[in-house]
């Protein structure tokens, strides 16, 4: 396992080095004054006990050299034999003046002492020990703990290190499967067996990278169909100009041909400036949302339609309650797309129906073949009668720019376009 600059591997060993050092600090400087309360109660109980037992009369032998006694009665003070040993002093009083209750510890002479008092039968028994038991139980206490808690914390970072380094080798997989995204050649396969928040990420670059790929893909194939679009009017264009200098054509009928082509040319250019305007709307919030007049817009539209086709006959229904937002030049483009997609396929009849807060135009020609039905408003696909175009595609992205959907049904006779809104009735 390499060590490079600030990798995570020896980021985790020095959050681990850290964690030793406050450990040590906490075992030897903090958790003595810890125990001190617990050690300090023990040697009370420790003192107390033997003044249950001895009087007066003590057997030296018995006496423990960490306790002397002193015994108290209206006229004499009596001391066991090893007080100097316990407590050294000038006067007795001074030792007494300072045990004010009936236990407790004081300090003389820079020194701490414990005593405890018993009072019996008008003699007052008291027990006095310095601070060698705290210090020696304090010593037995950190001699049990310090051991168990190194070795635990040993473990625990022993198993931390093993765990980082197989995290390690994980985001190392990550990062070469990144730098090779765009690489064919290079082994994608997720092999992390374990369900976790690496192996989301894992299948989040996976699922991103072959959505690079088909988004690439899509590029390529749009490329391919805009120069197929924009190829065939500047054929034509080149053709009959050719034809005019070499005098096989005439010039009257060129420049019609030529000016029909070149408007042609020059509404694709507008209508991919146009998507490329959307795209940038998408993301704006100064899109309108007012109130419009469908029943005006969808007036006006069929006025400009109807004289293209003669033959078509257009049926519109308006439904007075319903409401319509957005812009009016939005809802102008959307229904100018469609329409012109209908004067193409329709064979006698338009519908446009505006009820309920949505709006359906029909026309009775043929119906869509489900392979164009999907991806039908992916701009520049090929469609029905190899035509290429971006009519529909213009209508799914100024529809969603207004927060309304589109979707195409196939009746038993002709096509519907149905527009809704996402946000329902109430906006």
């Amino acid at each position: 396992m390499s060590f490079g600059k600030n990798n995570l591997s020896k980021q985790l060993l020095v959050v681990v080095g850290i964690a030793f050092a406050l450990l040590f600090i906490s075992l030897g400087a903090i958790l003595p004054r810890i125990l001190i309360p617990v050690a300090e109660a023990n040697i009370y109980s420790y003192l107390s006990e033997p003044l249950k037992i001895y009087d007066t009369n003590v057997d030296s032998k018995l006496l423990n050299t960490e306790i002397a006694y002193l015994y108290v009665s209206k006229d004499t003070i009596a001391t066991s034999k090893n007080i100097e040993e316990v407590i050294k002093y000038d006067k007795i009083e001074k030792i007494l003046s300072k045990m004010k209750e009936s236990y407790g510890k004081f300090i003389y002479d820079h020194k701490i002492y414990y005593y405890y008092t018993l009072k019996t039968n008008g003699i007052t028994k008291i027990a006095i020990s310095n601070d060698s038991y705290i210090n020696r139980t304090k010593a037995s206490m950190l001699s049990a703990i310090f051991p168990l808690v190194l070795g635990t914390f040993l473990l625990i970072g022993l198993m931390l290190v093993f765990w980082s380094s197989i995290v390690v080798r994980k985001i190392e997989k990550l990062k070469n499967k990144i730098d090779n995204i765009d690489n064919p050649d290079y082994n994608h396969k997720i092999d992390f067996n374990t369900d976790d928040e690496i192996r989301s990420l894992a299948l989040a670059i996976e699922d991103m990278r072959i959505s690079l790929i088909s988004q690439e893909e899509y590029r390529n194939q749009m490329y391919q169909n805009i120069s197929h679009d924009f190829k065939t009017p500047l054929t034509v264009i080149k053709s009959y100009i050719e034809a005019v200098e070499d005098g096989v054509e005439d010039e009257k009928v060129a420049f019609e041909t030529v000016k029909e082509q070149t408007e042609k040319l020059e509404q694709k250019v507008h209508s991919l400036l146009y998507l490329n305007k959307l795209d940038y709307l998408k993301n704006s919030k100064n899109v309108s949302n007012e109130l419009i007049d469908m029943k005006k817009i969808i007036n006006q539209e069929v006025e400009k339609f109807k004289f293209h086709r003669k033959n078509i006959k257009f049926e519109v229904n308006f439904d007075q309650k319903s409401k319509y937002y957005g812009s009016v030049e939005n809802w102008e483009t959307i229904l100018d797309n469609l329409l012109g997609n209908f004067m193409r396929y329709a064979n006698t009849t338009i519908k446009i129906t505006a009820k309920q807060n949505k709006v359906i135009l029909y026309n009775d020609g043929d119906q869509i073949d489900n392979d164009f039905l999907e991806g039908i408003f992916t701009p520049f696909r090929k469609g029905i009668k190899g035509e290429f175009g971006l009519g529909l595609s213009i209508v799914k992205k100024t529809l969603n720019i207004m927060d309304y959907d589109i979707t195409i049904r196939n009746e038993k006779k002709g096509v519907s376009f149905i527009i809704t809104s996402r946000k329902g009735i109430h906006r």
